[in-house]
């Protein structure tokens, strides 16, 4: 079996609400989907949502580096999901979410043609896990209450957006906690907002809100600043902007500079890649994180496969789908009373509305 049509959809996804976090605020979203056609008739498809703050890329880049990967994907065996990897990487060293919408679709084939969920044909099984939710950078007030209504709504765990001034910081990480109660997990992340001395102040001045982890607190390129957060051992320090791929992964390591590490597909350009990074965090004892940018229930689906596989992601954020108001996948994963229940047909075992498709733009880029 191998793919014989690439398809390029284009899909606008407003939110509810804008959606803040310390580099960039939006009020909605456009990922591109990517559709892999087999010449036996199977469909693989895969997700990607532009994050420009964190990855660099946007969908005007994303759609022209789709153009240079359609003719690499074409032809080529869905089983061989490393090779098409590392073609990709060869093609287009960067733009590492449009790369992980390919391997996702090839990820999808795979799997379908194997006649098993993707959790099994990575070795797993499956099992319900709880996700957290986030609260949007916002006023005190405002964010204890959000936090509020994500317990009332199933959540059990509780993940803040912070990075303004310190005092500020600290005031919101204390009101959600008093909000939240002391038994409900509370994870707090900067998105690189701190210098290494103001992020000491901000843990120092929380510890009585018993953070479960504080998510890159200083700037991505800052390993010596995690390193230093780290060896205070006040509460522990999660990489995610430092940690792109499995060599980030390991001079982390090397540097003792993280307790644990936050795995994107869009960062690491996809499955195999996130695969890597987990088999550094194994070896090195570092449990992990499997994260989100902005993607719909199709991009989620495809990363908790990959946490039902992998024992050392022991936490899950994947929450985007919350944030939009047009819901376009059929099947997938579904989060009741906070827990992620996985599909248990072939491949991700998620789809796309043909209605809503029918009101996307289609480019088709290889046949």
């Amino acid at each position: 079996m191998v793919v014989s049509n690439v398809d390029l959809i284009r899909a606008e996804l407003p939110f509810h609400a804008p959606f803040r976090i310390s580099l960039t605020e939006s009020a909605g979203t456009v990922n591109l989907f990517v559709r892999l056609t087999s010449d036996t008739g199977m469909v693989g498809l895969g997700e990607a949502s532009p994050s420009p703050a964190i990855t660099g890329d946007t969908v005007e880049s994303m759609t022209a580096a789709a153009r240079t990967l359609a003719p690499v994907i074409l032809g080529r065996p869905a089983h061989d999901v490393r090779g098409a990897d590392a073609a990709m990487t060869e093609a287009v060293p960067g733009q590492t979410t449009l790369r992980s919408a390919f391997d996702m679709a090839m990820h999808d084939l795979a799997a379908q043609q194997a006649g098993m969920p993707l959790y099994a044909w990575f070795g797993g099984r499956r099992e319900s896990f709880p996700t957290d939710n986030t609260v949007s950078l916002d006023s005190p007030g405002v964010m204890a209450d959000t936090a509020r209504r994500f317990l009332e709504q199933g959540f059990r765990a509780i993940k803040i957006k912070v990075g303004t001034a310190v005092d500020e910081d600290v005031a919101r990480i204390r009101a959600v906690r008093e909000a939240i109660g002391p038994d409900v997990p509370l994870r707090v992340d900067a998105n690189q907002a701190w210098s290494a001395p103001q992020a000491l102040e901000v843990l120092t001045a929380t510890l009585e809100c018993d953070v479960e982890y504080f998510e890159q607190p200083v700037p991505r390129h800052d390993v010596p600043g995690l390193a230093t957060l780290k060896k205070h051992n006040l509460v522990p320090i999660m990489a995610d902007e430092s940690v792109f791929d499995h060599r980030d992964a390991l001079a982390l390591v090397k540097a003792d500079a993280a307790d644990l590490l936050n795995i994107k597909l869009s960062k690491s350009g996809g499955l195999v890649t996130a695969g890597r990074i987990a088999a550094v965090a194994h070896a090195a004892g570092l449990p992990c994180m499997l994260g989100c940018m902005s993607e719909t229930r199709l991009g989620l689906t495809a990363a908790a496969h990959f946490i039902s596989a992998h024992r050392i992601v022991r936490f899950a954020d994947l929450d985007s789908h919350v944030d939009h108001i047009t819901d376009p996948v059929v099947g997938g994963m579904r989060i009741e009373d906070g827990l992620v229940q996985l599909p248990d047909s072939p491949g991700i075992g998620a789809t796309l509305d043909p209605d809503f498709v029918a009101s996307c733009p289609t480019e088709t880029l290889a046949s």
